[in-house]
């Protein structure tokens, strides 16, 4: 529970907001046809596939379910596991910016991320600015992935927080209605810029 006197109080999405994930990054490395590439990425390690790991489900289990479905693929199956870390090309310093403007205005801080637990103390080792959060709410340590409304309820009650007093911003349309749902004040993400104006808009930031 965090302990923090209520005031401001703004919740992240991390990937794609913050995070420049994308397995685009890998496999533009191991495919020379980008349709190929697209393909696979649509049809074999696609987005659900992925969400199940997000929700809990061991690489190695997504990886053998993949390889069954496919089994001509499954050294490209693999390295999603393997080279996983060659996904995240870095950060998006105009958000991070804006983060670090918010933290220093003394604002409180949270993450709600959908991130396997297998993956993300890949990226806490890598990016120091996960650290400034207040708490950082992991779907695959949980079992819960957004925008299923029960992952943003949790969130309110390990926080104390009541998600009408607060901002969230994340970059999925359906994660910002579900997050709207339950109360927030949500914002879909875009860029660092417009990201800053609308939180001038809301007088989180100074214009």
């Amino acid at each position: 529970m965090v302990s923090r006197n209520p005031g401001p109080v703004v919740v992240f999405d991390l990937g794609g907001v913050l995070i420049d994930w994308n397995p685009r990054h890998l496999y533009r490395r191991l495919f020379d046809d980008e349709a190929e590439m697209e393909w696979f990425l649509a049809e074999v390690c696609n987005d659900a596939w992925n969400l199940e790991q997000d929700a809990g489900r061991p690489f190695g289990l997504g990886v053998e379910e993949a390889a069954r479905r496919h089994p001509d693929w499954r050294p490209m199956i693999e390295a999603y596991w393997t080279r996983w870390d060659e996904m995240v090309a870095g950060a998006y310093d105009d958000a991070v910016a804006v983060l670090a403007d918010l933290r220093e205005r003394n604002v409180e801080l949270h993450a709600l991320t959908n991130w396997s637990a297998e993956t993300f103390p890949v990226a806490k080792r890598r990016f120091d600015f996960l650290g400034w959060f207040d708490s950082i709410l992991v779907s695959g340590e949980e079992g819960l992935v957004k925008p299923d409304l029960r992952i943003f309820y949790l969130w309110g009650r390990r926080t104390g927080r009541r998600p009408e007093h607060c901002v969230y911003i994340d970059d999925s349309r359906p994660n910002v209605v579900a997050a709207e749902k339950v109360g927030f004040d949500a914002i879909h993400h875009r860029t660092g810029e417009t990201l800053r104006g609308a939180l001038v808009e809301r007088g989180l930031l100074p214009g």
